[in-house]
């Protein structure tokens, strides 16, 4: 038992009692943590507004038996950009959901941590529908589970990928296929967002392409946590 400081970002909250919140929290050094913060949704309270989805804080917490509580609060981001626009925030949410699903009973991991808040920040300068898509892609690759993109899950084959299939693992060619189709440039797309040229690719154009890489990415992440993302769902139906 005893007080600790870290810094996280707050993914979701939850009502306990009649002025009380409960929240989730994923932090640099400490993991996934859940926590009481007391007395936030009076008007007096000094730091209410600063436990809202999104927002990257520097917290004092006292450790409890099952919930610790939340004692201090110091903003270092609200990424109001975020908060103000109603699609980058659905966005969002979809990643804090992602981030509050996978880290569930899993150790504390600071590249998670890293991954989370260079996401945000990224969302926030620039509203590239393949933010969120890049951000599912490298959290399973995370996870252990990058798909092949580069040669045929199957045979190895370089050239001719034209189908992803989620079981297989990755991308399929024309003499293997099956799963969904993907077009030539959903494929450039994907090899650029797993082969750590996730800037170029933020520089595509909407198109049906970056569309194609959003569904599958929200597919593949979606398949792997067994259930549906609530805050976001299928990006566009395929």
């Amino acid at each position: 038992m005893g007080l600790y400081r870290d810094h996280g970002i707050v993914l979701r909250t939850h009502k306990l009692g009649e002025a009380d919140r409960i929240v989730a929290f994923y932090t640099a050094g400490h993991g996934k943590v859940r926590a009481v913060a007391k007395g936030v949704r009076k008007t007096t309270s000094k730091f209410g507004a600063r436990l809202e989805p999104t927002s990257h804080v520097a917290a004092q917490f006292y450790e409890g038996r099952t919930l610790d509580i939340v004692t201090q609060v110091d903003t270092v981001d609200h990424f109001r950009a975020l908060r103000e626009d109603l699609d980058r925030f659905a966005r969002a949410s979809a990643m804090l959901e992602a981030v509050d699903q996978v880290s569930e009973d899993a150790p504390p991991s600071a590249a998670l941590y890293q991954l989370l808040l260079r996401a945000l920040r990224t969302l926030s300068a620039r509203s590239s529908n393949l933010v969120v898509a890049g951000f599912f892609w490298k959290l399973l690759a995370l996870e252990g589970l990058r798909p092949s993109v580069d040669t045929c899950v199957r045979c190895g084959a370089p050239d001719g990928l034209v189908a992803f299939d989620l079981d297989e693992g990755g991308m399929l060619c024309r003499g293997c296929r099956r799963g969904t189709a993907v077009s030539g440039e959903a494929v450039m797309l994907l090899q650029q967002i797993l082969g750590g040229r996730l800037a170029t690719a933020l520089e595509a154009p909407p198109s049906p392409a970056t569309t194609e890489v959003e569904v599958l990415a929200t597919r593949a992440l979606e398949h792997h946590l067994e259930r549906r993302l609530r805050s976001f769902g299928i990006l566009e139906q395929a």
